[in-house]
């Protein structure tokens, strides 16, 4: 397969949603950082650090959205998405996208897996991100099949972000009601991305949380998973979760003005945009405001 191809696959575009997390984490996790609690050198953090944050990059995404791809032929061929703002994966490629996967997953899996040994709850936070990633696509659980636990596996998103902490602090000072913010906030996302492919999806034969529901009534579920993400979040971030929780909540009202599949998806297009934008003012927060 051609690196053209596999970069496309990987969604340059969505690479934020695991490398933003994991920098979110890190970042909350330095201010009360005591050196002298590691278990392994400082510098070999440093390397851990920088490794884990490309692998993040290209190779995680790739594994993510590669697998979805593979399986997702019969649905992706009805879904005009795919023709334009993605990249269709046609059976006869499906091989070598696997080995593409492979050989960009484990170069950066193992090494780290190895290192951060002495720490098993990292360790379990980054074999949540795997099976929740995997398992999302693959079968025999194939999450993404199955209405609303689709959207409970999406929390494989908050997995690098608390990779991430848990490599610098202790478990038990893990915010938990962030996490449960973050969870609500993976579910919104994946279930709001959902919409724009409900006629694909249906023609298919396919079901998600938006088939099940509809368009209304998941913009309504999506709408409230970000209204208790905000509550959940405030007392941490202040008011910068009720301007996000504003930003979500608005895009998702505004949304459910139309019922026009073009107009929605040129909606859905702003998406990575506010995505983006909301997880560097919480990297920023997180730097700045400790």
């Amino acid at each position: 397969m051609r690196t053209k191809n596999i970069l496309q696959i990987s969604r340059p575009r969505f690479w934020i949603y695991l490398l933003g997390p994991f920098l979110v984490g890190l970042v909350a996790g330095i201010p009360t950082l005591n050196l002298e609690a590691f278990k392994i050198p400082v510098n070999a953090y440093a390397w851990i650090v920088i490794t884990l944050g490309a692998y993040f990059t290209l190779p995680a995404n790739l594994l993510v959205y590669g697998i979805n791809d593979i399986f997702d032929y019969e649905t992706d061929i009805l879904n005009e998405k795919k023709q334009t703002y993605e990249t269709l994966v046609h059976p006869h490629q499906r091989h070598g996208l696997w080995m593409a996967i492979i050989a960009t997953n484990l170069p950066f899996l193992i090494p780290t897996l190895i290192a951060t040994a002495k720490h098993p709850w990292s360790i379990v936070a980054l074999i949540g991100f795997l099976f929740f990633g995997i398992g999302y696509s693959l079968p025999p659980i194939r999450a993404k099949t199955k209405p609303f636990l689709d959207s409970a596996f999406n929390i494989l998103y908050i997995f690098p972000g608390i990779y991430a902490y848990l490599l610098l602090q202790e478990p038990q000072t893990l915010d938990w009601r962030l996490c449960i913010a973050g969870a609500l906030w993976c579910m919104a996302m994946h279930a709001y991305s959902a919409v724009p492919d409900i006629e694909a999806d249906r023609g298919a034969k396919i079901n998600t949380i938006a088939t099940e529901l509809g368009h209304r009534r998941t913009l309504w579920f999506c709408m409230s998973a970000y209204s208790l993400a905000t509550i959940m979040s405030v007392h941490a971030i202040n008011i910068l979760g009720y301007a996000l929780g504003a930003l979500y909540i608005g895009l998702m009202a505004l949304s459910l003005t139309t019922k026009h599949q073009k107009t929605l998806f040129n909606y859905y297009t702003w998406f990575p945009k506010i995505n983006t934008i909301s997880g560097l003012a919480l990297f920023l927060y997180a730097l700045l405001l400790p």
